[in-house]
């Protein structure tokens, strides 16, 4: 039975608190030096695939213990849960296309009931991060692919599906949506937004629900 409708999240700085990268980052004390390239990136002042491809470059020699430091970091989104409840009542699907990692995702995401998720993942070696990203970025045009994919396996016409985001990679998957909404966003992302979330509760999103 097909779905009544699909909403599609960001998950860093949108669906949670967090940028996983800089908890990650902490971890090998380079902390403000990738907040300062996530910024960068997410203004859509740089590459986003180069981009994190340096980035990741700076979690080399993390060891993959120190993950559950940084979940024990990770925050939800005042009113994600109840956003996803009310999704799930009213027969839509929730899912979450992210530039971050799986590692994380894949205890966060089943965490908020969230029904399918697709981020990037960090290769590991010996206990510890290479520094280098398994296969394809995540990137802008796999937002918008994996939001297609998504509304098209649900049986969901593109024009009830509703993506959220905060960031420049946002924009292609928000202008594929039936309608695209800025959270907690950049400059550039609200002047391109169909509708821009002033505060930062995500229940403020549930009147726009079909």
């Amino acid at each position: 039975m097909p779905a009544r409708f699909l909403v599609v999240f960001d998950a860093d700085s949108t669906l949670i608190r967090n940028e996983v990268i800089e908890l990650i980052a902490d971890e090998a004390g380079r902390g403000a030096e990738v907040a300062a390239a996530t910024e960068a990136a997410m203004r859509g002042e740089v590459d986003f695939a180069a981009s994190l491809r340096s980035r990741v470059a700076q979690l080399q020699g993390v060891p993959v213990a120190s993950f559950a430091r940084v979940l024990a970091r990770v925050e939800p989104t005042p009113g994600a849960q109840a956003l996803i409840d009310e999704i799930h009542d009213r027969g839509g699907v929730a899912a979450v296309v992210s530039g971050g990692f799986h590692e994380i995702l894949d205890t966060v995401a089943p965490g908020l009931a969230v029904d399918v998720w697709r981020a990037n993942r960090l290769v590991a070696a010996d206990g510890a991060l290479t520094g280098v990203v398994d296969g394809g970025i995540v990137d802008a045009a796999a937002k918008a692919a994996a939001l297609r994919e998504w509304a098209t396996h649900h049986g969901v016409p593109l024009s009830r599906t509703i993506a959220i985001g905060d960031g420049a990679n946002d924009l292609q998957m928000m202008a594929a949506a039936g309608l695209g909404l800025a959270f907690n966003a950049k400059p550039a992302v609200r002047a391109r937004a169909d509708l821009v979330i002033a505060g930062l509760d995500l229940r403020e999103v549930i009147p726009l629900l079909p």
